[in-house]
C-alpha cells in the first residue's frame, strides 16, 4: 500500500480531526471524519432507496467543505499515480 498523507482539517486542534490520504497504489482516497448522527444516516439512506442501507464494513463520514482543496489534492495524487 502506498498511502500518502494529504492533510487534516485546518480548523481543528490536530487531535481527532478529519483527515485525507491518497492510496496511490490502490487508486483510492481515504477519509477520517465525524460519524453522522443516526438521523443523518437515515436521511442519506432514504435519499437513495434503490441503494438500501449502508452495509456492515462501510460507513458514511462527514467532511467539512473547508477540506475540499485537500480532497482535490488527493484526487490529483491518485490520478498522477495512474499515469506512472
Amino acid at each position: 500500500m502506498a498511502v500518502e498523507f494529504v492533510g487534516i482539517d485546518p480548523n481543528t486542534d490536530r487531535d481527532h480531526c478529519p483527515t485525507v490520504w491518497a492510496d496511490t497504489e490502490a487508486q483510492e482516497i481515504l477519509f477520517q471524519g465525524w460519524n453522522p448522527s443516526p438521523e443523518t444516516q437515515a436521511e442519506c439512506e432514504a435519499s437513495s432507496p434503490a441503494h438500501g442501507p449502508v452495509p456492515d464494513g462501510e460507513g458514511i463520514v462527514r467532511i467539512p467543505a473547508r477540506m475540499i482543496h485537500l480532497i482535490r489534492e488527493a484526487c490529483d495524487a491518485v490520478e498522477r499515480a495512474q499515469l506512472r
